[in-house]
């Protein structure tokens, strides 16, 4: 089992997008107060569109609260990562994964990344960016540890229940192209 947790995240939308690839993973969505919107915020539904009812979110008060209550292998990505996120082995992990994602501003608590230093990782930039769009970065990563674990659970091709694996040969066909 995957799951994104979120610390002090603070713009509904991006957490909006996020909901979206986590239904779109079957990924679980931890969110660390303080949180910079509501649950119920308008602009946070408004950017997950259809999908804010599928999703699987767990709201806690702190760190400790979230850190007590889970347990598994925990992965922090930040700007001052020393290993690059691509470079982990998901494959090796043997208790479920959380990629842990800090608040737009201010990242993940400094303390918490000293901590875990050697898992702590970052996604590699040119010299004069600071940081990448969180929605952005979550999907990045979360598509990596599913490419390496070869998308288990997910569809490959697009599902019947949507317009079907030959939907495009099909279009080709009634267009007469």
């Amino acid at each position: 089992m995957i799951h994104v947790v979120l610390f002090q995240p603070e713009i509904p939308q991006n957490s909006g997008n996020i909901i979206r690839t986590c239904v779109a993973l079957n990924a679980t969505l931890h969110l660390v107060k303080p949180l910079g919107f509501q649950v119920t915020d308008k602009h946070l539904k408004r950017s997950g569109i259809d999908y804010y009812d599928e999703i699987r979110i767990l709201v806690y008060e702190s760190d400790n609260d979230f850190f007590t209550k889970n347990d598994g292998e925990f992965y922090f990505l930040s700007r001052y990562g020393r290993n690059i996120y691509s470079d982990v082995d998901y494959k090796q992990a043997t208790k479920d994964i959380y990629l842990c994602f800090g608040s737009e501003t201010n990242g993940i608590n400094k303390s918490l990344l000293a901590k875990n230093i050697d898992r702590t990782f970052r996604i590699p930039t040119a010299e004069k960016v600071r940081s990448l769009n969180l929605s952005n970065c979550v999907a990045l990563v979360a598509y990596e540890v599913y490419r390496q674990l070869d998308f288990i659970g997910l569809s490959k091709l697009e599902p019947e229940s949507l317009r079907g694996k030959d939907y495009l040969l099909k279009y080709v066909e009634e267009k007469g192209e």
